[in-house]
């Protein structure tokens, strides 16, 4: 890696985004689609609804990571979700993962949120290695459900 640099993603950064998240969603097995991965980063641009880190390896993109903002009502505390974090297959094994969690950390520690939470594949036991090795720690406590709410 010629030149690792990890950042706060603005607007401006769209155009190296799109084509790392639709990465990473064909990733979670979904199918290419480069326009709505664009239109839905855009919509959390637009509306604040996220907070974005991209990795660069001297002017090109090769991983990011996507925050979403929560509360805890029991805590009476901001927490996050780190929903997201991909790295391009070519640039892995590097410290490029590790470094975005490091970003997000600080972003984190910075607001005063009490946490950061993330969920991954239970086959993805690279990624629960390394969140592992970032001194993530796997919740033993409570079980997660979901409920779909489309038809």
């Amino acid at each position: 890696m010629s030149q690792l640099t990890v950042r706060q993603a603005t607007l401006a950064d769209l155009d190296a985004l799109t084509p790392l998240f639709d990465a990473y969603r064909q990733f979670y097995g979904r199918d290419s689609d480069l326009a709505a991965a664009r239109a839905f980063l855009l919509a959390r641009f637009e509306h604040g609804q996220s907070i974005l880190f991209i990795a660069h390896d001297g002017d090109t993109g090769i991983g990011f990571t996507q925050l979403y903002p929560l509360f805890s009502s029991v805590s009476l505390a901001r927490t996050f979700i780190l929903n997201d974090l991909f790295v391009a297959a070519a640039h892995r094994q590097r410290g490029v993962g590790s470094a975005l969690m490091a970003a997000a950390k600080a972003h984190a520690q910075t607001l005063g949120a009490i946490r950061l939470s993330l969920s991954t594949a239970k086959g993805n036991t690279v990624a629960q290695s390394t969140y592992a090795a970032n001194g993530w720690q796997r919740d033993e406590q409570f079980f997660v459900y979901h409920l779909p709410t489309s038809l």
